[in-house]
Formats: C-alpha cells, sequence, structure tokens
C-alpha cells in the first residue's frame, strides 16, 4: 500500500498495489499497521458500511460531533465518484478548505478522511457502489452536516444543479458560517 497526502495533509490517498495475471487480481485494501505507521497515531475501525446510488446522487457533507467523531477510509466497489472532504476545524491553516478526489473502481484508490473534516460525494458514473469503515460507531443524535453548495467552501461538484439528487436533509443543512464545527486545538482522537 503506498499514502499519499493530500494538499490537506490530514487527508491521505491510499494506493493498494494490485497483483494481477489471467486468473483475475489480488489487492490488499487494509492494513491497521500501515496505516497506523504513515499517519502517527491509531485508528480502530469498529463498523463498515456500502450504499448503492445512481448517477447524480449527492451524499453529505456529513460529519459526527463528539464524543462520536468519526475517521473515515472510503472506497469505491462499482463504478465512479468524486468524493471530498471539507476541514471544519476552526483555527485550522486549512479551515473551510476541501480537498477532491475521483475513487473508481478500476484504479481502487482509496480517502482516509479524519476526524475534524465533513465528508460527502457524487455518482459520476450511472451507478456505484460505495464502502467506507468508520472508527466510531453511528450516532443519529451527533450527526451533522453542511450544505453542499455552500459558497464559502466552493465544491465543484462536476454535475449540474439540475441533475443532482439529494436528499430533503442534504438539502437543508446549515452553511459552514452557521454549523456545529470543530476546535483545531482539541485533540479528537482522545
Amino acid at each position: 500500500m503506498n499514502f499519499v497526502r493530500t494538499e490537506i495533509p490530514d487527508i491521505v490517498i491510499c494506493e493498494p498495489k494490485i497483483f494481477g495475471d489471467s486468473r483475475g487480481y489480488f489487492s490488499e485494501t487494509f492494513r491497521k499497521d500501515k496505516l497506523e505507521e504513515f499517519l502517527g497515531y491509531t485508528v480502530n475501525f469498529c463498523q463498515d458500511n456500502e450504499s448503492k446510488s445512481s448517477f447524480g446522487v449527492l451524499r453529505g457533507l456529513h460529519y459526527q460531533l463528539p464524543p462520536f467523531t468519526q475517521s473515515k477510509l472510503v472506497r469505491v466497489i462499482e463504478g465512479t465518484v468524486l468524493d471530498v472532504a471539507v476541514d471544519i476545524r476552526k483555527g485550522s491553516p486549512y479551515f473551510g478548505k476541501n480537498v477532491t478526489v475521483e475513487l473508481n473502481a478500476e484504479e481502487r484508490k482509496q480517502l482516509f478522511v479524519p476526524r475534524g473534516f465533513a465528508h460527502g460525494f457524487i455518482v459520476l458514473s450511472e451507478t456505484a457502489k460505495f464502502a467506507y469503515k468508520c472508527d466510531n460507531y453511528y450516532a443519529p443524535s451527533h450527526d451533522r452536516g453542511i450544505v453542499y453548495n455552500d459558497q464559502t467552501v466552493g465544491i465543484e461538484w462536476q454535475i449540474p444543479a439540475t441533475k443532482l439528487k439529494l436528499s430533503d436533509k442534504d438539502i437543508t443543512q446549515p452553511t459552514l458560517i452557521d454549523a456545529e464545527l470543530f476546535d483545531y486545538n482539541i485533540n479528537l482522537y482522545d
């Protein structure tokens, strides 16, 4: 597994080694020891999730408040998505900035999204199956979000607004300025 820091260094692209021959392929999709060695801290994944969505479905931007903050390791097992992480740690040098990475089933790249970031994705292919690991359980009472089209965040979703498919929840999320956020100086991994 190869790890690459993005323009926001806390967000990491994980590139698996794929071994293929006439029979198919083999790939190691997760190594806790290698990821933690690269990150410099412990991540204990405890929940796996999977979704299937059609073209234009936008899910996000979601996060959970303490004590249920989550890191995510996301990947696409069928199709293509544009994956997005937004730094929502007040005081961070990257506050309000976002990283977008195209993830697809062919390349098998993954994205590590740490605690303190809002996360979302949009489906660019006809359909997509999206899978991810979380290091904390889903807690509806602590579930929060930021509206997908917040102008201060400025995400380029690559699909015209008229073709987006959103849940009522995602349409009515607050802007970054009005959302409950994290403090950059507080360790979210304690």
